[in-house]
């Protein structure tokens, strides 16, 4: 049995943001599906026809039941308008209204009690592809946490979720404001910082694996901040064996954490 709401008199797909305040439009099946499965109490509506869904979103609607999540028919494409969505796309027909995944504290990402592991800093990246990508292959290779600062970088919008397909729900977060007090704290929990830079003399094959590592990824034009470096225990490259001596720096991540996690 499909859930359904009434759509206000004159309500439309573009305003629906006003209903719902730090709330995400989020488009990809993928993502929703982990918010569903990791809360779905903040899975607000959900915007798809099951006649026409393919299977990851008959597979949303299908898990929303349980939960009385309203599911609502999309309006017609001559209704929706052209209007740009809060995260700079376009609105769709399909899509799911989600509140905000709130971040957890520095204290609660650093303290896991592992005895090695791989946490990752980024350090004023701005490009969202590249955010959601690297939370993305965080969650496939495991990562413990992932540490972000709220100026000059890529906000956690829809686009961010949309990209980590469901990466974002799977690895906890923090925003700072200040990433060297957060690679400080990082320290005193016993943890060892390593940047990365294309100019580094030391190969990412030759960092020791028994340790619990701190990464930090740098800005996708300038790299690590200089501040960011000195504050690194130790700074490290990716050998290139062609002639393209770097790499974008979610490609750069995903090389990075699948060495380092190995063991």
């Amino acid at each position: 049995m499909q859930l359904r709401t009434r759509r206000a008199v004159g309500e439309t797909d573009e305003n629906l943001g006003d209903r719902f305040m730090n709330t995400l439009r989020l488009t990809n099946p993928h993502s929703i599906l982990a918010a569903l499965q990791h809360r779905p109490e903040d899975v607000l509506e959900i915007h798809a026809n099951p006649a026409k869904a393919n299977d990851a979103w008959q597979a949303v609607i299908e898990l929303a039941k349980p939960h009385r999540i309203p599911v609502r028919q999309p309006l017609p494409p001559s209704s929706r308008g052209k209007k740009p969505s809060r995260d700079g796309g376009r609105i769709g027909t399909t899509f799911a209204v989600v509140k905000e995944k709130p971040g957890v504290s520095l204290e609660a990402l650093l303290s896991t009690g592992v005895s090695r592991g791989l946490w990752i800093a980024l350090d004023h990246i701005q490009d969202p592809h590249n955010v959601g990508a690297i939370f993305r292959a965080a969650s496939f290779f495991g990562i413990q946490g992932i540490i972000t600062t709220i100026d000059r970088s890529a906000p956690l919008t829809a686009t961010v979720y949309d990209v980590a397909s469901g990466g974002l729900e799977d690895v906890p977060f923090v925003l700072q404001t200040n990433l060297s007090n957060a690679i400080e704290a990082a320290k005193k929990q016993g943890l060892w910082v390593l940047g990365t830079s294309e100019h580094a003399e030391q190969s990412m094959r030759d960092v020791d694996r028994d340790r619990k590592w701190l990464l930090v990824l740098g800005n996708e034009e300038k790299g690590i901040r200089q501040l960011t470096e000195k504050r690194c225990d130790e700074v490290c490259a990716i050998p290139s064996q062609g002639a393209v001596t770097s790499l974008n720096v979610s490609v750069a991540a995903g090389v990075l954490m699948s060495s380092l996690v190995q063991p």
